[in-house]
C-alpha cells in the first residue's frame, strides 16, 4: 500500500478544510493546524489562530485533515 504525497493531498483537497500540516524548518520540524486557504503548485496557506501561513510545498513532510475543534468550554463561576 502506497500512501499520497502529503503535496498531493493538499493540491486535492478542497480550500476551507481543517487540516495539520508537518514541514521543516533549518533546525528541526513544525506543524501548522488550521484551514486550508488557498494551495498552488508552489505552496499553500493555512489560517491558523495566530496568523496566515505560507508553507512551500517543498518543504512539506506530512498533511492530513482533522476533525473540527471541539466547542469552547463555558466560563467557569465559582460557588460560593
Amino acid at each position: 500500500m502506497t500512501l499520497p504525497h502529503p503535496q498531493d493531498f493538499l493540491l486535492n483537497t478542497v480550500s476551507g478544510t481543517r487540516v495539520v500540516i508537518r514541514y521543516r524548518l533549518d533546525n528541526g520540524f513544525t506543524d501548522a493546524l488550521g484551514y486550508l486557504l488557498s494551495v498552488t503548485e508552489g505552496a499553500c496557506i493555512i489560517r491558523t489562530r495566530q496568523s496566515d501561513v505560507e508553507i512551500p510545498l517543498g518543504l512539506v513532510v506530512a498533511a492530513k485533515e482533522v476533525p473540527p475543534p471541539p466547542p469552547r468550554r463555558g466560563t467557569r463561576t465559582t460557588r460560593e
